[in-house]
């Protein structure tokens, strides 16, 4: 009797050893849990993709090599006792002018959602494109400097650096940033509406706008620097988005011909019309409330403000984060960086187009003065009714608000008129990876 317990005790403890055994590959397999470890999941591949602090030390570099073309300022805030940390990057060919307003603003930002890393490294390519330390295949350096010197470029490489860390140590599927907030989600724009496919942890908004850090940052830096074009970089899919994201329409009248003019010209000529094109509440599937494009829109009063999602593995497992954001192998790696490098040079060149179009018509009106790209944008945001503003804006007079509509109009035929250049450029401009 005492031997057939004992054999029994043995026989229970294995079945039971056996049952945690399975349960441990079942949770290890197919767990739930964000913080879980799957085995069947892509890792980071580190022979591609910078971490965090490499790529900024990179950036950093890069910066003092090339004082002539760059600067790099370090931005922090903190709220309840969670501190971020930000890098913003200043491309400007001639530090010695002191007259910006007539040069055109561009502010772009990469990483905010910490699990696309490959935003971050079209940051680094960016740059050093730039800074000329790498080169767009046989395009003719000093045009692109010609259209350069008419820029300030803004580069914040890395939004989300808390979030990316934890990436980094292993959360590949985090979004959020280092305290569980969506960045993405935090700004005030409709901030807080829910869906009635909201997620709570992918989605969660804070507990009330701009309770983050980093969206205090990006807002204070948006204030002072007044850019005329914002682009927010993301990955998941392949497309050019402008506002509006939270619902599922898109702006009215002119300003919604010019950008979606040149959304289409960089869809079509220089990523092989692969991305979608509208605004994110109509195209993704579904609508997102409290996002940094429908605010810069809509109450920074950008004139023109998009979301590019560079990248996504559609066919990719949804646990398999990595592989869902971010190309993992070098040709699909290159691919993204080359197409995406040529898109967003050929953007600088259409604004600066616009801005010329612009000033060519006020030259011809015979304006005493020289017609600035500021003055041109404000008459351009005047008309621009925002339904968050607290009372609507009018020019003083009727004859102003005229002359800049006909402006406006006239710059878009201008723009319309150098798509035949821009179709001879595309085997300057473009580079194609097998």
């Amino acid at each position: 009797m005492g031997l057939r317990r004992r054999l029994n005790r043995l026989s229970n403890l294995l079945i039971f050893a056996s049952f945690l055994l399975f349960a441990n590959h079942f949770t290890l397999t197919y767990g739930e849990s964000n913080d879980t470890l799957h085995l069947d999941v892509t890792p980071i591949n580190h022979d591609l993709y910078h971490t965090s602090g490499a790529l900024l030390e990179e950036i950093e570099s890069l910066v003092h090599r090339h004082p002539d073309k760059l600067s790099i300022e370090k931005v922090s805030n903190k709220n309840k006792g969670y501190e971020a940390q930000m890098t913003v990057v200043t491309y400007r060919q001639k530090w010695k002018e002191s007259d910006d307003r007539t040069k055109l603003r561009i502010l772009l930002t990469f990483g905010q959602h910490a699990r696309e890393l490959i935003t971050t490294e079209l940051a680094l390519r960016l740059l050093s494109i730039l800074s000329e330390e790498q080169f767009l295949p046989n395009v003719d350096r000093s045009t692109l400097n010609r259209t350069l010197d008419r820029l300030i470029i803004k580069v914040v490489p890395v939004e989300n650096l808390n979030g990316r860390k934890r990436v980094e140590d292993g959360e590949l599927c985090e979004r959020r940033n280092g305290r569980g907030v969506d960045l993405n989600r935090n700004w005030s724009v409709d901030w807080g509406k829910k869906e009635k496919d909201y997620d709570p942890y992918e989605e969660n908004p804070g507990p009330a706008p701009f309770s983050e850090p980093e969206s205090q940052i990006m807002r204070k830096l948006s204030v002072s620097f007044e850019p005329h074009i914002w682009v927010n970089v993301h990955s998941g899919m392949e497309a050019l988005f402008m506002p509006y994201d939270h619902k599922n329409t898109t702006p009215d009248g002119i300003p919604y011909q010019i950008m979606k003019s040149m959304l289409d010209e960089l869809n079509h000529f220089y990523l092989r019309d692969h991305c979608l094109v509208g605004s994110g509440g109509a195209s993704v599937g579904y609508l997102a409330h409290g996002t940094a494009t429908d605010y810069m829109y809509d109450i920074a009063r950008v004139p023109m403000a998009f979301t590019f999602e560079i990248y996504g593995d559609l066919k990719a497992s949804s646990k398999d984060c990595f592989r869902m954001f971010n190309p993992i192998d070098i040709t699909s790696f290159n691919r993204v960086l080359n197409d995406w490098s040529a898109a967003f040079f050929q953007m600088f060149s259409i604004g600066v187009q616009q801005m010329d179009g612009v000033q060519s018509k006020a030259i011809a009106s015979r304006f005493d003065n020289w017609v600035s790209i500021d003055d041109y944008l404000n008459g351009y945001l005047m008309h621009r009714k925002s339904r968050y503003a607290k009372k609507m804006e009018n020019f003083q007079e009727h004859q102003a608000y005229s002359f800049w509509h006909v402006s406006l109009i006239t710059s878009l035929q201008f723009a319309s008129t150098n798509l035949v250049l821009s179709e001879r450029m595309l085997s300057l401009a473009t580079t194609r990876t097998s």
